[in-house]
């Protein structure tokens, strides 16, 4: 058992090769697998969950999970849809988290990332937080600076649910409205 306390002990090299083979499995199994991603409506609100698992199980390459969410919230209850959406979405981007924990990941230091170093730096649960609620790629660099500056992982996980819940709730609202509107003008 090492001596050194949590923060400061080193991964071991087998969780960055096991890491890494997450990462580029699930992204390369996304990427090649888009389109069956919406088939994901059919299972109701497990469907929300496994959509936005591996929509957000990617790092950059975005997928259409929000598609998901909108076309669920059209005929589900939307608050339900979007607290599954948001609990698979948070586990997916817990790949984002371990690779900067891994040390795999060397982040280009531009003068956002720098920025966004410094705000992970003061206030990195409010800067998860906020980066979930809108759909960004920015998200992805702020989960790698969470795992490499060692961000509890609970307290990622936490920030990064009650961002996406709303981000999730949002979107399947707007699924339900559009669905009362689209009745609306063609009832008219």
């Amino acid at each position: 058992m090492s001596t050194l306390p949590p923060s400061t002990r080193r991964p071991t090299r087998w969780l960055r090769l096991l890491t890494l083979a997450l990462v580029v499995g699930v992204t390369v199994g996304v990427a090649a697998h888009r389109e069956q991603l919406r088939h994901f409506a059919a299972l109701g609100y497990a469907g929300a969950f496994f959509a936005m698992l591996l929509s957000n199980a990617t790092l950059v390459l975005p997928a259409p999970g929000l598609v998901v969410i909108f076309a669920l919230g059209s005929s589900l209850n939307p608050l339900l849809v979007g607290v599954a959406g948001a609990l698979g979405a948070t586990l997916g981007e817990i790949t984002g988290y371990l690779t900067g924990y891994s040390g795999l990941v060397v982040i280009e230091q531009s003068s956002f990332s720098r920025r966004l170093n410094g705000w992970m730096d003061r206030n990195g649960a409010l800067t998860i937080f906020a980066l979930s609620i809108v759909p960004n790629p920015f998200f992805d660099l702020a989960g790698l600076l969470a795992g490499a500056g060692r961000m509890p992982v609970w307290r990622f996980l936490g920030a990064t649910f009650l961002g996406k819940a709303i981000q999730a709730t949002l979107v399947a609202v707007a699924g339900a409205l559009s669905l009362q509107w689209v009745e609306t003008w063609l009832t008219h």
